[in-house]
């Protein structure tokens, strides 16, 4: 896998400044960059992510489908520490944690969250990295039953 060195860049919507800082500060650990009262900066583990307040964030998506953002973690412990600090801030699991495709080369860990203004936030630690970018022999990319009826 290629080292890149730039840092990726989302702007998302949020319904107040307050209970986003809450979340993403106390809750996850991100780092605040800038704040205005309309929207704030979040180092989101070296990525920098940019919660925008606005009047109408829509309605809440019932499945993790057809939108989502996170992280892939690096190490099996990485994303165990990150479980742990969501339970232990007793953060909201829009998905209990869980292993996905079992036994097969696209293996991994994965849990979802939901932020305050129903963001949801995926968390995946792959067993076999070459999962990230390859394994083009796999078809399968999330759960097919899920975006089937998200798009109903």
């Amino acid at each position: 896998m290629a080292i890149h060195t730039s840092i990726f860049h989302l702007s998302f919507p949020i319904q107040d400044i307050e209970s986003t800082k809450e979340f993403y500060v106390l809750g996850l650990g991100c780092r605040i960059g800038r704040q205005s009262a309309v929207a704030m900066m979040l180092d989101f583990h070296g990525h920098q992510i940019v919660a925008q307040v606005t009047e109408d964030l829509g309605p809440p998506q019932s499945s993790i489908y057809p939108r989502h953002f996170g992280l892939v973690c690096q190490t099996e412990d990485e994303w165990t520490q990150l479980r742990d600090r969501a339970k232990k801030n007793q953060l909201t699991f829009f998905r209990e944690p869980q292993r996905r495709f079992s036994g097969k080369p696209i293996e991994h860990l994965s849990f979802f969250l939901e932020d305050p203004s129903h963001n949801l936030l995926e968390f995946k630690y792959y067993l076999n990295a070459t999962a990230i970018f390859g394994e083009q022999d796999f078809s399968q990319i999330g759960d097919a039953h899920e975006r089937q009826e998200s798009q109903a």
